[in-house]
């Protein structure tokens, strides 16, 4: 119960991240409350999955759900580190 209720709480709240960015984008600027909010869940995931992965040497799907947030983690911060999406303008 406890893996289903951490899967389907960060599940939510990344809908709620990817939502916000959508918001953003349709306005063309940048969400940084959801690239951060993103970021933290990718870098929590792959804390509390990388330690599942150490204890039980499982690669699915704990090795996996690490590799993936991990890189997620990565992107997010080289998106951060860049300055959030570069939105080209308008052509007309």
């Amino acid at each position: 119960m406890a893996s289903l209720g951490g899967g389907v709480g960060t599940g939510l709240i990344l809908i709620l991240a990817a939502n916000l960015s959508l918001k953003a984008f349709e306005k063309r600027k940048n969400s940084y409350f959801a690239l951060v909010l993103e970021t933290v869940i990718a870098a929590v995931l792959t804390w509390v999955m990388g330690q599942r992965y150490y204890q039980t040497s499982k690669i699915m799907p704990a090795g996996i759900v690490a590799g993936i947030s991990f890189l997620m983690t990565g992107f997010y911060l080289y998106k951060l580190a860049t300055g959030g999406n570069h939105i080209p303008a308008k052509a007309e």
